[in-house]
């Protein structure tokens, strides 16, 4: 297999779901870069995502993030400098569109944040970035979204060592902002060695070391399965030769093996380098790590990839959809999905969104979507101390059966009075459900009764999906 071709169309970048600005900043100045919202747009919905899991998920990958109020997603590559003495340093940063405060401005939103990057080395900062980048957009809708939107991207070059990379975003229209660190471990890159692979966008290589490549990275290392055909990773190689022979393999969750390869690396200029375009039906759902070996020298990089269940369901993995799906479909049809082996869960994951999609003919599983939708709303409206309103007496219910048609309230208003209960209706279903609230702390539970006939129905809505 070799390499595909360096650089991919600009349509085929929006399609892949970047919707606007991209704020990219390069090695010591400003680089501007079309926007979406001057160039066109990707009409996309919001994902109902549980945050908290996202964050989570990013950090197993390796990648650093941060949550509410001001999210973000960071990754960081390594190219070689233009001596061995120096490294070159990609950091990239995800941030959705809501966490900034958009003003109108004429016929568009205008939003703007400031980043500071700090490279540091014990007590010395090493490096020091300051930016105050601007947002534009078309729309009110485009202020709203939760996905991929706006991508920061910085080089510098730092010697070979280790540091620690500290992260500060802030929104410059509130008091919104947060901050990360990550343990920054620059290697040193010479003949012999190989780059880290960068999942991206599009690529144009580099010919010298003294230049950079002009990439659009992803900082989340994310595909949609079912949408995306193909993960694309820019790579180099340094050394002499007319080519470069790498085995590339991808591994899934629990580390099996889900996809190899030979590839061969062009030269191009001084160096090895290519756009990998990797083949997404080989890699499954959910986590997966992309291993690089050069076979003359033997030196190795890996990098992340997430490959999401879909556009509109939580960034989750396997084990964690499986168990986010619990209300959706029967235990026989989720242990099925848990048994497949990691080189068959795409499969699988494919028959089961067929199978249990009410409209075929259209994109977008109907059903999945409201699920989710009615998990995320249960999550806020249902929690009980430390305990996620989606795993409550109350949020299991609605999840499953959506919004009751009546609630009556039994034992007065006083929230604090044990026995309080609460009466939900279905009439749908025939179904009166009796919640009780015994302690007075807001605990409802479904009373014996009323949980066997909400399981009785369950398991028949369950058993068509």
């Amino acid at each position: 297999m070799r390499f595909a071709p360096a650089r991919r169309p600009r349509s085929a970048v929006l399609a892949s779901g970047l919707l606007l600005g991209l704020t990219l900043v390069g090695c010591a100045q400003r680089r501007p870069v079309p926007r979406g919202g001057q160039t066109g747009t990707v009409d996309r919905r919001t994902s109902p995502m549980l945050a908290a899991d996202d964050t989570k998920i990013y950090e197993q990958m390796g990648l650093f993030a941060a949550g509410d109020p001001f999210p973000f997603v960071g990754s960081v590559a390594y190219l070689a400098g233009k001596t061995p003495d120096t490294t070159v340093v990609l950091v990239t940063l995800s941030i959705p569109t809501r966490a900034l405060t958009f003003a109108r401005e004429g016929d568009r939103y205008r939003g703007q944040y400031a980043v500071r990057l700090d490279v540091k080395q014990g007590m010395n900062v090493v490096r020091h970035v300051e930016s105050e980048p601007v947002v534009r957009v078309r729309t009110f809708r485009e202020t709203t979204r939760g996905d991929e939107s706006i991508l920061f991207q910085q080089y510098f070059a730092v010697p070979p060592g280790q540091y620690v990379l500290a992260a500060g975003l802030r929104d410059a229209g509130s008091a919104k902002g947060t901050t990360g660190e990550t343990l920054l471990p620059v290697p040193r890159l010479a003949a012999g060695n190989i780059s880290t692979p960068v999942v991206v966008y599009e690529a144009t290589p580099r010919l010298t070391t003294d230049s950079m490549p002009t990439l659009v990275a992803s900082p989340r290392a994310t595909v949609t399965f079912g949408r995306d055909s193909v993960v694309d990773v820019y790579v180099e190689g340094y050394g002499a030769g007319d080519s470069l022979a790498v085995a590339a393999e991808a591994r899934g969750e629990r580390d099996a093996i889900v996809w190899r390869d030979t590839l061969s690396l062009p030269r191009r200029g001084a160096l090895f380098s290519g756009l990998l375009a990797v083949p997404l039906s080989r890699l499954g759902v959910g986590i997966t790590a992309l291993h690089l070996r050069r076979l003359d020298s033997g030196d190795s990089s890996r990098t992340p990839v997430f490959i999401s269940f879909g556009d509109d369901l939580p960034v989750a993995s396997f084990d964690q959809m499986l168990d986010y799906l619990r209300y959706f479909t029967s235990q026989e049809r989720l242990r099925a999905l848990a048994n497949s082996p990691p080189e068959q869960r795409a499969t699988a994951w494919a028959t089961f969104l067929r199978e249990s999609d009410p409209f075929p003919a259209t994109p977008q599983h109907e059903a999945l979507a409201d699920y989710f939708n009615r998990l995320t709303q249960a999550t806020m409206r249902f929690r009980e101390e430390s305990q996620p309103g989606w795993l409550t007496d109350r949020g299991m219910v609605y999840v499953t059966l959506g919004d009751p048609d009546q609630v009556y309230d039994q034992g007065g208003t006083d929230v604090s009075q044990r026995g309080r209960a609460q009466i939900w209706e279905y009439r749908e279903h025939s179904l009166q459900l009796t919640f009780v609230d015994q302690s007075g702390f807001g605990r409802w539970r479904l009373t014996s009764g009323s949980e066997n006939e909400f399981q009785l129905v369950a398991r028949r809505i369950q058993s068509r999906r």
